[in-house]
C-alpha cells in the first residue's frame, strides 16, 4: 500500500488596522452649569435646605451678616454672571493681592484643621444669621392610627400570646384601616417571625374583635365590607336596613350608579330610597385616614414669585427666599492672603492652601449658580407675563392666550429644558389665587372663525357646563360637543372626552345625582 504524504497548509491574513481622525461637535456642559440646573429645579421651600447643606459642607461660604462689604461680596439681584464665547459661566478667580489686613498665620490653620471648631458655626442661629432669643414650642404629640388601636387592644382580657397576634393584625393594617394581607399569611408572620404558632380560625376571631374598635369599618379586606361594617355599627332603622341590602346584595350597580335597576329590586319609591342613597353617601371610605400625622410643612405652597396689579400694570417680585445674601468667608480670604505674603511655603501649606482654594472656588461657583439662578428665574416669569398679561390684569383664564415651552424659550433666549425645569416646579401668587406655572401654558385649538384659542378656554367652558348641569341628567360627551360646536369650538367628542378626562371629572353616568 502506498501512502502518499499529506501537507496541511495554513493560511493566515493579516488584517490592517486603520487609524483615521474625525472631528466631531460635542456640547457638553460644565460643571457650573449641571449645579444650576439643579437648583433650578429645586422649588422655594427645599433651597432653604439645599443651602444649609451647601453651608455645612463649605466652611468658606456663609451667609451675610452686618458687616460692611466689598463689591466682590455684593450681588445685585440683576446682575448675572458673565459668559464666555462658548456659553460657560466665567467665573472669577478669588483675589490674592496683598492689601492692609491683619496678618493670618497659616500655621495656626494648620494646627487647627482637625479640630471641630474651625471658626465656622453650625447651628441654625448662626445660619438664620442673627442671634436674636427665639422662644422654642414643644412639638405637639399627635397619636398615629396604630397607636390609637393598641391602646383599645389593651382594654382586651387577652393572655400574653393572643395578645401578641393580635398586635400582628393590627400591624397589618394600612394608614387607611384596611388588612392587606390574608389571615394564612398572616399567620405564616407568625410563625417565622415570633415563633408564634397559630390558625387561620383563631386570627379571624381576632380580626372580628378589632373590627369593633373605633373608628368603624376598619380591619377589612374590601371597601364593601368596610361600608356594610359601619352600617351594622349605625342605629337600626328600615333605611340603614335597606343600605346594607343594597351594599350585600348590589353593591356592583351601585358603584356604577344603576340606580334605576337597585330602586325596582327594592321595590322602594324615590323619597326612601334617596334616603338609602344618602345614608351611603355619608359613609368614610377610608376610616383609619382621619388618624394618619400629616406632614402640614409639606402641604403649603410657598410660592416663588408674587405678581401685583399696579392699574393695569403687572409687577413681579422674587420670593426673598429665593435671594439669600451669601458672601465668601472673610476668614478664608485672609488665608489665601497670607500665604502669598508668606516666605517660608512648606509641603504642608501648600496642601492646605490647595484645599483652601477649592473651597473658596466652590463657594464662588455657588453664588454665581444662585445669582443665575435668581436671574434665569425672573427673566422666564417677566416673559410668561408678557404673554398674558390680559390674565395677569383680569384674573380671566378664557382669556389665556396658547402657549407653548418654546415660545418662552425664543422670547428669553433660553433652552426649552431650562424653561420646562421652571415652569414644572414653580407657582406664582396673583390676586386671583396661586398658580403653577405650567397653568399658563397650552395649545392651540381653531375657531370656525379660524382663531387661535388656548385650550384652556375650552377646558374651562367644559368645566362650566358640566358644573351647571341638571345633575338628575348629566350631559353627555356627545351633547357637550353640540353644545361647544354652538359657541364655535370646532372640537372632537374624543377631545371633549380628553379634555373631561383632564379634568378629573367622570363620564356622565357617574354624574348621575337623585
Amino acid at each position: 500500500m502506498l501512502v502518499l504524504p499529506f501537507h496541511c497548509g495554513l493560511i493566515t491574513r493579516n488584517t490592517m488596522l486603520r487609524q483615521s481622525t474625525q472631528q466631531k461637535l460635542l456640547q457638553k456642559l460644565s460643571p457650573q452649569q449641571i449645579q444650576l440646573m439643579k437648583l433650578l429645579q429645586i422649588p422655594t421651600a427645599n433651597l432653604e435646605e439645599r443651602i444649609k447643606e451647601e453651608l455645612e459642607e463649605n466652611p468658606a461660604l456663609e451667609f451675610e451678616l452686618d458687616t460692611p462689604t466689598t463689591d466682590q461680596d455684593t450681588y445685585e439681584l440683576d446682575d448675572a454672571p458673565a459668559n464666555n464665547e462658548d456659553g460657560e459661566e466665567q467665573l472669577e478667580d478669588v483675589e490674592l493681592s496683598n492689601d492692609t489686613a491683619e496678618k493670618v498665620d497659616l500655621d495656626d490653620f494648620l494646627r487647627r484643621e482637625d479640630d471641630e471648631s474651625t471658626g465656622y458655626d453650625y447651628s441654625d442661629d448662626y445660619y438664620s444669621g442673627g442671634s436674636e432669643e427665639r422662644t422654642v414650642t414643644p412639638a405637639r404629640v399627635e397619636t398615629s392610627f396604630h397607636d390609637y388601636l393598641l391602646d383599645q387592644l389593651g382594654m382586651l382580657e387577652l393572655d400574653d400570646r393572643r395578645h401578641r397576634i393580635a398586635e400582628q393584625i393590627i400591624g397589618s393594617l394600612d394608614e387607611d384601616g384596611y388588612l392587606r394581607r390574608e389571615a394564612s399569611s398572616i399567620a405564616d408572620d407568625l410563625a417565622f417571625g415570633q415563633n408564634i404558632e397559630t390558625s387561620i380560625e383563631e386570627i379571624n376571631e381576632l380580626i372580628l374583635e378589632i373590627q369593633l374598635f373605633d373608628p368603624p369599618g376598619i380591619c377589612v379586606w374590601t371597601l364593601q365590607e368596610c361600608l356594610i361594617l359601619q352600617l351594622k355599627r349605625m342605629p337600626d332603622s328600615k333605611p340603614v336596613r335597606d343600605a346594607i341590602k343594597v351594599l350585600d346584595k348590589y353593591f356592583n350597580e351601585f358603584t356604577k350608579k344603576h340606580y334605576d335597576k337597585i330602586q325596582k329590586y327594592l321595590e322602594l319609591n324615590d323619597e326612601a330610597f334617596k334616603g338609602v342613597i344618602n345614608s351611603i353617601i355619608k359613609l368614610n371610605p377610608k376610616p383609619g385616614a382621619a388618624y394618619t400625622v400629616v406632614n402640614k410643612a409639606e402641604s403649603y405652597i410657598i410660592p416663588d414669585f408674587f405678581v401685583y396689579n399696579n392699574n393695569g400694570i403687572p409687577e413681579i417680585t422674587l420670593n426673598s427666599k429665593n435671594a439669600p445674601e451669601l458672601r465668601i468667608s472673610e476668614g478664608y480670604r485672609e488665608m489665601m492672603k497670607a500665604y502669598d505674603r508668606s516666605e517660608k511655603k512648606n509641603k504642608n501649606q501648600k496642601e492646605t492652601v490647595l484645599f483652601i482654594k477649592q473651597k473658596l472656588d466652590a463657594a464662588k461657583w455657588f453664588i454665581d449658580a444662585i445669582k443665575q439662578r435668581q436671574h434665569t428665574l425672573l427673566h422666564t416669569m417677566q416673559a410668561i407675563i408678557e404673554f398674558q398679561k390680559e390674565f395677569f390684569v383680569t384674573g380671566d383664564e378664557t382669556t389665556l392666550k396658547p402657549m407653548i415651552l418654546k415660545d418662552i424659550a425664543a422670547t428669553t433666549s433660553l433652552d426649552i429644558s431650562t424653561v420646562s425645569r421652571v415652569a414644572n416646579s414653580k407657582y406664582v401668587q396673583t390676586e386671583y389665587g396661586t398658580y403653577k406655572l405650567k397653568f399658563f401654558f397650552s395649545e392651540a385649538l381653531h375657531t370656525d372663525n379660524g382663531e387661535e384659542v388656548s385650550t384652556r378656554e375650552v377646558k374651562t367652558i367644559l368645566h362650566e357646563m358640566i358644573s351647571a348641569e341638571n345633575k338628575r341628567k348629566p350631559l353627555s360627551d356627545e351633547h357637550l360637543t353640540d353644545m361647544l360646536m354652538e359657541k364655535g369650538y370646532n372640537i372632537a367628542r374624543r377631545t371633549v372626552a380628553k379634555y373631561r378626562e383632564q379634568l378629573n371629572i367622570p363620564v356622565a353616568r357617574l354624574r348621575k345625582e337623585l
